[in-house]
Order: C-alpha cells, then structure tokens, then sequence
C-alpha cells in the first residue's frame, strides 16, 4: 500500500474535487481515486504534475523529510 496522504490534503485545502483533478491530468477519475487511496503508485509524470499544479516541491508530495 502507498502512502499518499499530501494529494488528498492538497486537493482538498484548495478547494478542488477528484473529478477536476483527474481532469486536469487528463485520465479517469478511478485512476486518481486509486492514486488517493494508496492503490497505485503515482506516476513520475504525474507527481510532477501534481507538484506543479499546488506549487509545492515533490519531496513535499512524497512526505520526505530531511530532518
């Protein structure tokens, strides 16, 4: 199981639904449900996306700490 908890809070301090992110990256709100859940993995390509779209760092996305 992944751990993805920072793309659900993220969505939801800003506001937004599954359905409008899943369609910002043009793929079916399942996918992105699954993603949210910790089913799939998040693609590179997709965090990258995510990262950008919150203006926030992948590291942040991934919840690594370098403390």
């Amino acid at each position: 199981m992944f751990i993805y908890r920072r793309i659900r809070d993220l969505r939801e301090d800003n506001d937004k639904t599954q359905s409008q992110i899943a369609k910002m990256l043009n793929m079916q709100l399942t996918v992105y449900q699954r993603y949210e859940r910790g089913e799939r993995e998040i693609p590179f390509w997709v965090a990258i996306k995510l990262a950008d779209y919150y203006k926030v760092s992948l590291d942040y996305i991934a919840e690594r700490d370098f403390k």
